[in-house]
């Protein structure tokens, strides 16, 4: 076996990883655990579980705790250690205050249809399988099953013989897509509407809400909704402060009409206390019953932390290492964290730094040496547990690249997550839309173009484009349902007629009607010549502008840490425009709003040059992607660990394609192979630094 130290010049910075965001979907045991943080916190809230469990009634926590103390973290580790015994529900940011219900309805149901770890069955299929109604799981046929369940639950059910009819329904492989749409609140069509057997959709506020309860009756479990990242929900009208009241008056709605429902409310201490707290009723403050404050740790933890990560490349040496975090000092730690308390993130962060150094001076340096020498390092300061502000760095090609590589991780995990447009609703594509569109300093935007519509407002919105008089409109409906389509129409006509925008753009992939039907004569009218447009979406464009969203949310959250540094929403929106990445969006491009420079082989007609091209633009992203591990993750890697890393961001490209990438760089002297001479296996890639002069070392 290599020794320890043989394995940290191959290995990935064992620091890499942090846990933000939506767990649900997410590859899980990303991260070792430290059982010691935050346990008495995350044991308290697996008490408030168990209490929702034994009498049903619902229950709040508020999880509060300053930036990088490990909230997305804690609630991770909750649904892995609390999910035999609750189903768990992760609520994204609400884009429209007027949908929290439909859109709490939405993520509650996407939720509860993944599947947990180690299950083969989705949350929902667990929950319907141990209903009291069925003690053996058995529920006979479908009329069976809906007067079984009509009989058990005789009152508080909202369309009773729909709902159970729907419930059903998703044991049938041919209707499980359908049936969980329905559930989600989807505007479904007449054909997949009859195909459950069910008349409407659940197309307003009140029929989201009860459809809500009734999951909460029926479940045999608690319900755990996690409402986190609420420093992107809506702004009160006219108001600088966030629309928090939304968010508790459904949490008081859950108290006062449902049952088996657990809210946690997880924010940044700073933002309670500086805006919520007074923009929040008493009454709904009231209904917190739990509030858990989560606290810096102690450098013990933060050893912990440490050793945690380690652990995976100890096991592989031989000698074992004397300390538990070789290459790592307890010195260190102490001289870093001066005051003795920190967040996680930032023990994770200087980790990360201290494993950068040791592995470049491994090559040019003896073990004892290295350490000599990271050890004079000056240390980082925090002020309130955070780390120290730096200046925001001037936009470089190596901190692009940085940037180049966190979006593309964002992207490949929306790529396996969104398998189609219709995964957000109206007013989230276009509040996604609208957030690309601030960035690339579009001016003179507007929500709401169709006021007129309460139903289609949030799904509209208008703007002054960049190279003409005149303002542009956009509206974006994937809504099936020809009747709701139709009134979108109405919508949209009215708009034209108030003079409202002088160029009306209608977004959407969806059909658009048959020639006799009402809505689609009045999208004749409008779209069938200039110079209002129908441009069609599509899932490529949903991508980007999702994971555009994704970055925003943990920029404004104070999540983003690109190149060791937590990024500010103004610093992230600066760096995507200088990368020109949403320029990629083909749906911007659509738009006029972002114009790329097409190569001459791909306005052709020939499929063989247009694939050669595309292998060439696959090409250069590995190129791209390759670099910065090189120059910013890891100045020094193992070649074969490389070539892993390549390929499983680019699960199309092969290993030899990889080879010929890494040997274009050594022949570029960008990169250089420390020793060449040694088997494959054995070697190590770095990066050749250039000197003040632009000389390479």
């Amino acid at each position: 076996m290599p020794s320890i130290d043989e394995i940290i010049k191959q290995a990935d910075n064992p620091f890499d990883k942090y846990v933000t965001g939506n767990f649900c979907g997410e590859e899980q045991n990303q991260t070792p655990i430290v059982e010691s943080i935050h346990q008495q916190e995350l044991l308290l809230i697996a008490k408030v579980i168990d209490w929702v469990g034994k009498d049903h009634r619902p229950r709040t926590v508020m999880l509060a705790g300053d930036s990088g103390m490990g909230k997305s973290y804690l609630l991770n580790r909750l649904k892995q250690m609390c999910g035999n015994k609750a189903f768990f529900a992760y609520i994204d940011p609400w884009a429209d205050s007027n949908y929290i219900w439909r859109h709490t309805l939405r993520y509650t149901v996407d939720s509860l249809m993944q599947e947990p770890e180690n299950q083969q069955e989705s949350q929902l299929l667990i929950m319907l399988k141990n209903i009291s109604a069925f003690p053996e799981g058995n529920m006979g046929s479908r009329q069976q099953f809906i007067n079984k369940m009509r009989a058990t639950y005789r009152s508080g059910i909202y369309n009773g013989k729909s709902f159970f009819g729907v419930l059903y329904d998703l044991n049938n492989p041919e209707l499980n897509i359908t049936a969980s749409d329905w559930l989600r609140g989807d505007d479904l069509d007449e054909e997949d509407l009859n195909s459950l057997g069910v008349k409407r959709a659940i197309d307003s506020e009140d029929a989201a809400q009860k459809i809500m309860r009734n999951l909460g009756i029926i479940s045999p479990r608690p319900i755990v909704l996690c409402f986190d990242q609420l420093d992107n929900i809506p702004r009160r009208q006219n108001s600088e402060f966030l629309d928090i009241q939304a968010l508790f008056n459904v949490n008081s709605s859950l108290h006062t009409y449902s049952r088996n429902f657990m809210a946690i409310v997880s924010i940044i201490m700073q933002t309670w206390k500086r805006k919520m707290h007074v923009e929040v009723q008493s009454a709904d403050q009231a209904r917190i019953n739990v509030v858990v404050r989560l606290k810096p740790i102690s450098l013990d933890r933060a050893e912990e932390l440490w050793a945690s990560r380690l652990y995976p490349l100890h096991q592989q040496a031989n000698p074992q290492p004397p300390s538990p975090i070789y290459p790592l000092t307890r010195q260190w730690l102490e001289e870093k964290i001066p005051q003795g308390k920190t967040t996680p993130r930032y023990a994770l962060m200087e980790g990360r730094k201290l494993i950068e150094e040791y592995k470049e001076t491994l090559v040019i340096a003896s073990p004892k040496v290295t350490q000599q020498r990271l050890g004079r390092a000056k240390p980082a300061v925090e002020q309130d547990f955070q780390p120290a502000t730096r200046p925001e760095p001037t936009v470089k090609a190596d901190f692009q690249a940085a940037l180049v590589r966190a979006w593309d991780h964002e992207f490949q995990k929306n790529s396996q997550k969104i398998t189609r447009i219709r995964h957000y609703d109206g007013p989230e594509l276009i509040n996604m839309l609208q957030l690309a569109l601030k960035t690339l300093e579009i001016k003179g935007i507007k929500p709401k173009l169709l006021s007129s519509s309460a139903t289609f407002a949030s799904c509209s919105l208008s703007y002054q484009p960049p190279d003409r008089q005149g303002r542009v409109g956009l509206v974006w409906g994937e809504n099936p349902h020809m009747a709701s389509f139709s009134y979108m129409m109405k919508a949209c006509e009215q708009a034209i007629q108030k003079n409202l925008c002088q160029a009306l753009y209608l977004i959407r992939s969806e059909g658009v009607g048959k020639p006799n039907q009402k809505g689609n004569k009045i999208y004749q009218q409008i779209f069938a010549g200039s110079p209002h447009r129908h441009i069609k979406s599509d899932l490529n464009s949903v991508l980007y502008l999702a994971t555009y969203y994704n970055l925003v949310k943990k920029a404004r959250s104070r999540e983003l840490v690109v190149a060791d540094r937590v990024l500010t929403l103004e610093y992230l929106e600066k760096l995507i425009r200088d990368s020109q990445i949403l320029h990629n969006c083909p749906l911007l491009q659509k738009l006029g709003i972002a114009v790329l420079p097409v190569p001459e082989v791909s306005r052709r007609d020939d499929d063989e040059q247009n694939a050669e091209y595309q292998r060439d633009d696959i090409g250069q992203e590995v190129k791209y992607f390759v670099l910065d591990i090189v120059t910013n993750k890891h100045q020094l890697i193992g070649r074969n660990t490389l070539i892993e890393n390549a390929c499983s961001q680019f699960p199309q490209v092969k290993s030899a394609e990889v080879e010929q990438v890494i040997q274009q760089l050594v022949e570029e002297n960008i990169v250089r192979i420390v020793n060449p001479k040694a088997p494959l296996e054995q070697q190590l890639i770095c990066w050749v630094v250039p000197d003040a002069t632009g000389r390479v070392e």
